[in-house]
């Protein structure tokens, strides 16, 4: 009998079909799965061995620690301090961004508008870029944080650097304040750091001037991580290099004294050295917090500033160009000095005409000033007697004085922003507007209203000018890191030692009996003051409002009030200080003139200049100890 019959012989044959058959499909399998381990492997092995690489190791920035702005004695106006963080890595979130920020909403307190700013940054940067969820948190947001970090894939803890703001809004307008790159800055300079989020550049005053040196330069570094972000170890670092510190001629105290005088007003006022243009106190108030610009401000907190009509964004010492008023008058006098006015005498009875129009003193109810030259013409800022000096002079001798005084043109300070003013002339009117000059427009600039306009700070050059008989300009820094900034050294005026001494007098008259200003004199032998008092209109006052006495500040709304404005310098012998202060829309008499009064006689007694400083380079150019 067969060992198989012939059913059993195909059964047998299928069989090995399907083995054969499937031994074919596993063979196939295998081959791919060995061709693909080969490309992995043998091909692509490097590639893949890098991105692996890539995975374990994480490359960051290490942000320099900014440069300090410091005053003439070395308080620090703006310094650093620890910035406790989270941050979020997109590519390392697994359970998504959303959910994370919403886990960390849970342990500590975020605003939508926060969360918003939070995913928007997350958009516009790399996946693997750090992103600030939540900044300058206190010790104990932090602690717990970190708690539940095991919890919060992507989610990391950093503790860094962020700018401080010891002396907050006394110094906002001097020393500007840090914000967040925005895309015209990053597009603007080819510096990556900028780009990176958390990273804070300057945005005004003496942070935007001196931003680059005071930046540094990053470091970096490379650290192993896990497969949640977690930093195992540093591998290494690059360290950073901080930013210089940058020296201010700045008096704190002084600066703090004058902020503080004027801080119920919108006003700004500037201390100089006469001789050597030092700035020792520049103010603008109201001022504003840096920090919040730093740490975050609200929207509420923006709109307030912005809408405030006392612009407490605005830097009115070097962006306010106001009419300068009487104060004009030292200019027009050493004018007249100058052009063979010397001896000239006017009979002041309130009110000139010429043409059709009428010219008012501002004396003009009292029947004027009678007999006015000079001298008292000064002390008394007589505007018929400047009318006079106006008319003979003419606009062309007028502006070449007042531009030797520096008004018409910004002074070259440190700071951006500055703008020039106006001193206008025949050929600028005819460019400017297609009409001649005429002379009712010298009679008008020749009070310092028309067409003149000139800011705080040039004001105050004006006078230290007047003072020294020095072309001085303002300086506010001596020192950014290690080098010496160049001093200008300032030459002589091109006017005579006569016509000086006779300003000099009668600004020194101003603050004695019968002066406009000697209500607010400084009565302590050896500190007294010269000065000229100014009043500036922000409207036309119609005759109406002339014979209806409707003219007095307090009776017309805030913002139609006359500007208030005094220069002056001190001691009276061997001047040191000059000083110019604008209070805006003023409604008690002259709190300009009390104003600089105190900050005068509170610098003669700290008198900084006398003081050691704390520069840590002695300069040459540095001048020694005056005598007087």
């Amino acid at each position: 009998m067969p060992l198989f019959d012939r059913k059993d012989k195909s059964r047998y044959a299928s069989f090995t079909r399907r083995t054969l058959m499937l031994s074919g499909a596993m063979g196939g399998i295998f081959a791919v799965l060995g061709g693909r381990l080969y490309q992995l492997q043998i091909l692509n092995g490097k590639e893949y061995m890098v991105d692996a690489e890539n995975n374990r190791i994480s490359q960051r920035f290490i942000f320099p620690p900014r440069g300090r702005i410091l005053d003439r004695f070395g308080t620090e106006l703006a310094t650093n301090r620890r910035n406790y963080r989270v941050v979020i890595v997109q590519e390392q979130a697994s359970q998504g961004v959303e959910t994370a920020i919403d886990s960390v909403a849970k342990i500590i307190q975020l605003d939508p508008d926060r969360k918003a700013k939070v995913l928007h940054d997350i958009s516009v940067n790399k996946k693997f870029a750090q992103v600030p969820i939540a900044e300058n948190l206190s010790w104990e947001e932090f602690a717990r944080i970190n708690m539940h970090l095991p919890y919060l894939p992507g989610v990391q803890t950093d503790v860094g650097e962020t700018r401080a703001y010891p002396y907050g809004a006394e110094m906002s307008h001097l020393l500007g304040y840090v914000a967040a790159a925005n895309q015209k800055d990053v597009e603007k300079e080819n510096d990556p750091l900028l780009a990176q989020p958390g990273f804070r550049l300057g945005k005004g005053g003496i942070e935007k001037q001196f931003d680059t040196e005071m930046r540094g330069e990053a470091g970096a570094s490379r650290v192993e991580v896990n497969a949640y972000g977690r930093v195992i170890r540093e591998l290494s670092a690059v360290p950073s290099a901080a930013g210089k510190d940058v020296w201010l001629t700045i008096d704190c105290d002084l600066q703090r004294y004058a902020e503080e005088r004027l801080a119920e007003e919108s006003a700004a006022c500037v201390v100089m050295d006469v001789e050597t243009g030092d700035v020792l106190a520049l103010v603008s108030t109201p001022g504003f917090d840096p920090n919040l610009f730093n740490v975050g401000i609200t929207n509420n907190t923006w709109q307030d500033l912005l809408h405030n009509d006392h612009k407490p964004l605005m830097n009115k010492v070097l962006r306010g160009a106001y009419p300068p008023g009487s104060t004009f008058k030292t200019a027009m006098a050493l004018a007249a000095m100058e052009n063979g006015l010397a001896d000239l005498q006017v009979h002041c009875s309130g009110s000139m005409t010429l043409g059709n129009h009428e010219f008012h003193c501002w004396a003009w109810k009292k029947g004027g000033h009678g007999g006015v030259d000079l001298h008292r013409g000064i002390a008394v800022s007589c505007d018929i007697f400047f009318y006079e000096v106006a008319r003979r002079l003419g606009i062309d001798k007028m502006e070449a004085t007042a531009r030797a005084l520096g008004l018409g043109e910004p002074t070259g300070i440190e700071m951006p922003g500055e703008v020039g003013g106006c001193m206008p002339g025949a050929a600028w009117k005819l460019a400017r507007f297609g009409v001649p000059w005429q002379q009712g427009d010298s009679l008008s600039a020749g009070i310092g209203q028309g067409y003149v306009l000139a800011t705080p700070l040039q004001l105050c050059q004006m006078v230290a000018r007047i003072a020294s008989g020095k072309a001085v300009t303002p300086r506010l820094v001596h020192q950014v890191g290690p080098v010496l900034q160049p001093r200008v050294l300032p030459g002589d005026l091109p006017f005579s030692q006569e016509s000086l001494d006779a300003v000099r007098l009668g600004m020194q008259a101003v603050c004695e009996p019968g002066g406009t200003a000697f209500a607010w004199r400084i009565a302590e032998p050896g500190f007294e003051m010269a000065g000229k008092t100014g009043t500036a209109q922000v409207r036309v006052i119609t005759k109406a409002e002339r014979q209806s006495g409707v003219k007095s500040n307090s009776q017309v709304a805030w913002s139609l009030r006359d500007n208030g404005l005094f220069v002056g310098f001190a001691p009276v012998v061997n001047p040191r200080y000059a000083c110019a202060c604008i209070v805006e829309h003023n409604s008690d008499p002259h709190p300009q003139v009390a104003a600089t009064r105190d900050i005068l006689l509170f610098a003669q007694k700290r008198d900084p200049l006398r003081r050691p400083t704390a520069y840590p380079i002695r300069a040459a150019e540095n001048p020694p100890p005056r005598e007087g």
